[in-house]
């Protein structure tokens, strides 16, 4: 089990090996098509990437460099989930958050500019075998590692519903992705209350039972999601977020955990980003004493 940033009581494992069906990476220079601000710190972003488009899968992600040819800064890439694809138009969209220079600095690219891509990445989304339901749940822009999953869900005939949580409405993401794929969605804010457990707890558990719960964005969120998966017997995935220098797994800049002398903790990149949560050993001994 892999210790993390994860509710208390609680520890991930990494999905079983035979779930492991990414695509390739590739490396290109990836025209923008459309790069808009939406609303709050979040910006859209299309991508003419037909090897993306075509591959990615729900849950993966893309390393975007943030740096025009001939500038020198920012030198790392930066780690952004595939927020949706068109295989017929060869494009991806993503969203993101301004949150530091990276990303500031992108921010100002136009349409007509190209950015260096590197994707898609990471162990996508594997619900178990013989689910039928689904229920996700995202905060923030932790939403965009799971629209492409309720859309796929729902076309695979899951029923599925998804939770989108924000500080306000501004500054919630996902809501009008869900209602332009015509999935049943739940907006929940801080400004009102509306995100508060309890209210969340009561609400989502009379759309239950579900068989499998997705998540990203929020430990609170997380640990409900747990509350949640324990109370329907569901298997919970979550999905990490995590500063990366190259999302491939070579520089080992974003373990889950403690580095030991006999083995590293799994990478967030590499053997995640979506690992399942499930009862840490400890809580397992103590519930049995």
């Amino acid at each position: 089990m892999i210790q993390a940033a994860v509710p208390e009581g609680t520890a991930l494992e990494t999905l079983p090996a035979g779930t492991d069906l990414r695509p390739a990476a590739t490396s290109h220079e990836s025209p923008i098509l459309v790069h808009r601000h939406e609303r709050d710190r979040y910006w859209r972003m299309i991508l003419y990437a037909p090897a993306v488009a075509r591959t990615a899968l729900p849950g993966q992600f893309v390393m975007i460099t943030p740096a025009r040819r001939g500038e020198s800064w920012p030198v790392l890439p930066r780690p952004m989930a595939v927020y949706d694809t068109d295989p017929d138009a060869a494009t991806v969209t993503i969203v993101y958050g301004v949150v530091g220079d990276g990303t500031r600095h992108l921010s100002g690219f136009r349409a007509g500019e190209s950015v260096v891509t590197v994707g898609p990445l990471g162990r996508p989304f594997t619900l178990a075998e013989g689910s039928r339901s689904l229920l996700v749940m995202g905060r923030g822009i932790g939403a965009c590692s799971l629209t492409m999953l309720a859309r796929s869900a729902r076309a695979a005939g899951l029923k599925v519903m998804a939770l989108a949580s924000g500080r306000s409405p501004a500054a919630t993401v996902g809501a009008g992705y869900y209602a332009a794929h015509g999935i049943p969605f739940v907006e929940a804010h801080d400004s009102d209350g509306s995100s508060d457990p309890a209210v969340l707890s009561s609400l989502l558990s009379e759309g239950g039972p579900w068989d499998s719960i997705a998540v990203c964005g929020s430990l609170r969120l997380t640990a409900l999601a747990h509350r949640l998966g324990q109370a329907w017997d569901a298997e919970v995935l979550v999905s990490l977020e995590a500063r990366m220098a190259c999302g491939l797994g070579y520089c080992h800049g974003c373990s889950t955990g403690q580095q030991t002398a006999a083995a590293e903790a799994p990478l967030i990149c590499h053997d995640g980003p979506v690992f399942r949560l499930v009862e840490s050993k400890g809580a397992r001994e103590k519930g049995s004493t």
